[in-house]
C-alpha cells in the first residue's frame, strides 16, 4: 500500500474527530478544493481507511473489528516511527522485555536491532523475525494460536506462557483509549494476553499514536492507571492530560 500523505492522515483524524462529515466541510477545513478532497477520499476508501456515502465520508470501522494489518502499517507510519525511536532510546541494554502485537510495537523492534543484551519475550512473529537477526538479543516466542491476519500469537496457551516470567518492561500497543481512560482493543484473546503482560511487568509502557485517543473498541483491556509511561506523537487532547495526571502516568511526546 502507498504511504499516506500528511494531509490524508490529517483527513482521517478529522473524520474520526468530527464523525460523518461532508466533502465541502473537509475542503473548507483544509483549505483545498473539492476535487482534492474527493481524490483523497477515493484513495482512502479504496484502501479501506474511510467509507464514502452520498456527499460525505465516515469511518469504516466499528467497535467490533479493527482495520486490516497492512492498512494499520500505512496509517500514521511517520508518527509510529517517531514513537518507536523515543521508546528505543529509553530501553537500556541488558534488560528484559515483553513485546505484544501491534504495528507501533513492531516499529520499536526495528529500532532495537542494535541493542545489546536484551532478552525479549513476544507473541508477535514479526517482532521475533526482526530481533532474531540481532546476535546480542535473545528472543523467546510464546506458544499459542497464530493469527493469520497479522502473525500475532493468542490464546490460553499464550497467557500461560507469559505468566512464567517477570520482566523489566512490558511494552504494549492499544487500539483505542476512551475519554474515561479505559484502554480498549478488538480481540478478547489478544486482550487476555495483554493483561498478563501488564501483570508480569515491573513497568508497563504504552505506545499509542494520536489516532488512538477517543477511538472506540469492544473489549476492555484496562485503564490508564495500569500503565507507567505513555509514548505518543503529539500532546494528548482533553480530557486525557488531566486523566494522565490523576493516574500518575508519565507522558512522553516523541520529537
Amino acid at each position: 500500500m502507498t504511504e499516506l500523505s500528511p494531509r490524508q492522515v490529517d483527513l482521517i483524524d478529522a473524520v474520526r474527530l468530527l464523525g460523518p462529515t461532508s466533502i465541502e466541510a473537509l475542503a473548507e477545513r483544509f483549505g483545498v478544493t473539492l476535487q482534492t478532497v474527493r481524490r483523497d477520499v477515493r484513495f482512502l476508501s479504496e484502501a479501506g481507511l474511510l467509507a464514502r456515502f452520498h456527499g460525505g465520508v465516515r469511518l469504516p470501522g466499528s467497535t467490533t473489528e479493527n482495520i486490516a494489518y497492512r492498512q494499520r502499517q500505512a496509517l500514521a507510519s511517520d508518527e509510529k516511527s517517531r514513537i518507536a525511536r523515543a521508546i528505543a532510546k529509553r530501553i537500556p541494554n541488558g534488560c528484559s522485555l515483553i513485546m505484544n502485537i501491534g504495528t507501533t510495537i513492531e516499529a520499536v523492534a526495528h529500532e532495537l536491532r542494535y541493542h545489546k543484551g536484551l532478552r525479549v519475550i513476544t507473541n508477535n512473529l514479526h517482532i521475533a523475525g526482526l530481533l532474531s537477526t540481532n546476535k546480542d538479543c535473545e528472543v523467546i516466542v510464546a506458544g499459542g494460536v497464530v493469527r493469520a491476519s497479522d502473525q500475532g500469537i493468542v490464546g490460553e496457551a499464550t497467557v500461560d506462557f507469559i505468566r512464567q516470567f517477570k520482566v523489566d518492561i512490558g511494552l504494549i500497543g492499544i487500539s483505542g483509549i476512551e475519554s474515561d481512560g479505559t484502554l480498549r482493543d478488538y480481540d478478547f484473546r489478544e486482550v487476555k494476553v495483554a493483561k498478563s503482560i501488564i501483570e508480569k511487568s515491573r513497568e508497563v509502557w504504552l505506545a499509542a499514536d494520536g489516532s488512538k485517543f477517543n477511538r472506540p473498541a469492544m473489549v476492555e483491556l484496562g485503564h490508564l492507571r495500569d500503565i507507567d509511561i505513555l509514548f505518543t506523537d503529539a500532546e494528548p487532547p482533553e480530557p486525557f492530560i488531566e486523566l494522565l495526571a490523576k493516574a500518575e502516568v508519565s507522558c512522553v511526546v516523541a520529537d
